[in-house]
């Protein structure tokens, strides 16, 4: 079959959209799970809020999530890109990174299930790595034993490892977040959100979560937290 000539379209619709604690895509974990603390709900969809839709749902641990990269649409792709991992200073071709500049814009996540609302339907979630609003075209169960492959070769991500960094944030922000609240934030902090090829220890960056706009700065693998508001 000549693949070349098959001019089938495949159109996707959003069947659920993911409402979290990130309202942009900086400082999202650059992969799932890493932020385990990091809740979210899966809101579905009017057409799709359909109690039967998630029956047997509950007996699962986790979740993969189809997704599309809502804020790269119109963004320019290349055949290569540069792994954050990699420190942003090499190239790897685009299907061996997890790049969000992809010419479909998909992006597939592996989530814990919190908790199911069956009145509403939603599925409430842990440790995506996905912003506020983004859309979600499929969801499928995770099953341990043929998703789960330890013994597999990993490529550069073999040979490198997140850096993650000490936080220091003050004490008064306890009063306007609750400890689990800043337990992920301080998780997602440590993962160093600035682009990797920045090593400024006076450039001071913002980031938002929950509704405020978190100021922080980076020296010797210190993360301190200036502000929020």
């Amino acid at each position: 079959m000549d693949m070349g000539t098959n001019n089938a379209v495949l159109e996707l619709t959003p069947i659920a959209f993911y409402r979290g604690q990130f309202g942009s895509k900086f400082g999202i974990p650059r992969q799932s799970s890493l932020a385990t603390g990091l809740r979210g709900v899966v809101e579905f969809c009017p057409q799709f809020r359909n109690p039967d839709a998630v029956k047997g749902l509950e007996g699962f641990g986790r979740v993969w999530l189809i997704w599309g990269f809502s804020e790269n649409v119109a963004a320019e792709k290349h055949p290569t890109v540069r792994p954050p991992l990699l420190g942003g200073n090499e190239r790897m071709g685009v299907w061996a990174t997890r790049s969000p500049f992809r010419p479909n814009n998909l992006g597939l996540s592996s989530v814990r299930i919190a908790r199911i609302d069956w009145e509403t339907p939603a599925i409430e979630v842990l440790g995506a790595d996905l912003m506020d609003g983004t859309p979600i075209y499929d969801i499928k169960p995770y099953l341990s034993y043929v998703d789960s492959h330890p013994e597999a070769r990993g490529g550069f991500t073999d040979q490198r490892q997140w850096q993650r960094l000490e936080v220091v944030m003050p004490a008064e922000m306890a009063n306007d977040f609750t400890a689990a609240d800043l337990d992920v934030l301080r998780q997602t902090l440590a993962l160093d959100p600035r682009p990797h090829y920045h090593d400024d220890a006076t450039r001071q960056y913002g980031m938002p979560f929950m509704g405020y706009d978190i100021r922080f700065h980076v020296s010797n693998g210190v993360l301190t937290v200036d502000g929020w508001k």
